[in-house]
């Protein structure tokens, strides 16, 4: 072997410097950090644990929700404390708005509803039909809504649904379960789907007026959701919302699973992703 290739053998076999391994470290605090940051001031990713938003949103969906549009508070920021003006760079949020927010009375758990009502606002329920300072939000009838029974999504449905609603099965002979689905369109134009499967005691309210600093939210799934119409009651309604407890604006579902997946089993993970639910913005 020529002798100048001894020096090159030599230097390969060298320990790193101390310089490298700090160089290192320095990376991956400043990678920990960005990230850190980014969830902190500019989004966050929350699971949906609840049928309370169908038709728009599963059980096993994962939704990013952007923090910048209404400011900052305690509850989007972590380890904050309260602020004496209630949110940082404070921007009211719209109607129609997919909202997550910390529920009370506890201020413990993270919710995600549909914001109909600001301050000021006049809400009422009649035989189904929202009504917003005095006039009838209009409510379409359109297709069924039909989502496949999974190892998350069950068919929960009121006990006095009629056939064809309810447990049942789709065009290829699987299980599924079957909604009646109506289009609201709130003053403003924005539009959605509500699920409503026939008269409960929560289809006529008393007219709510909304306070200032808070706002009034429902689900889209309206026979299964506790929410701005009953009176704030942990695991029973939520009632006026404060400014404060908004965290963020759903954006778009970033990732779905149906729960069939078993974390003993890879072979298990890939079927369980729901595909066609990705990507679909708010």
């Amino acid at each position: 072997m020529p002798a100048t290739s001894q020096p090159r053998l030599d230097s390969a076999r060298a320990p790193r410097a101390p310089g490298d391994w700090r160089g290192t470290i320095r990376f991956v605090l400043i990678v920990a950090l960005m990230a850190l940051g980014l969830r902190c001031f500019v989004v966050m990713p929350r699971s949906i644990p609840s049928e309370s938003m169908m038709p728009r949103l599963l059980v096993g969906d994962y939704v990013l929700v952007a923090k910048w549009p209404y400011g900052w508070s305690r509850f989007s920021l972590p380890w904050a404390p309260p602020s004496p003006h209630g949110r940082l760079f404070g921007r009211a949020p719209a109607r129609g708005d997919v909202v997550v927010f910390r529920a009370p009375p506890l201020d413990r758990e993270d919710y995600i509803k549909r914001l109909i009502g600001l301050p000021g606002d006049r809400i009422q329920m009649r035989h189904g039909v929202l009504w917003l300072n005095g006039v009838a939000v209009p409510k379409r009838r359109i297709a069924d809504f039909s989502v496949p029974i999974a190892a998350n999504t069950e068919c929960s449905s009121i006990p006095d649904v009629q056939v064809p609603y309810g447990v049942g099965a789709d065009a290829e002979g699987h299980p599924a379960c079957r909604f009646p689905l109506y289009r609201e369109t709130l003053p403003g134009g924005v539009s959605y789907d509500v699920i409503d499967q026939g008269e409960t005691p929560q289809d006529d309210t008393p007219v709510l007026t909304v306070p200032a600093g808070h706002y009034f939210l429902m689900g889209d799934n309206r026979d299964m959701s506790a929410d701005s119409r009953f009176a704030a009651m942990a695991g029973a309604g939520i009632g006026m919302v404060p400014a404060e407890n908004l965290e963020g604006r759903a954006i778009v579902t970033v990732f779905s699973v149906d729960g069939s997946a078993h974390r003993s089993d890879p072979s298990s993970w890939w079927p369980a992703i729901r595909f066609d639910r990705i990507g679909h913005s708010l």
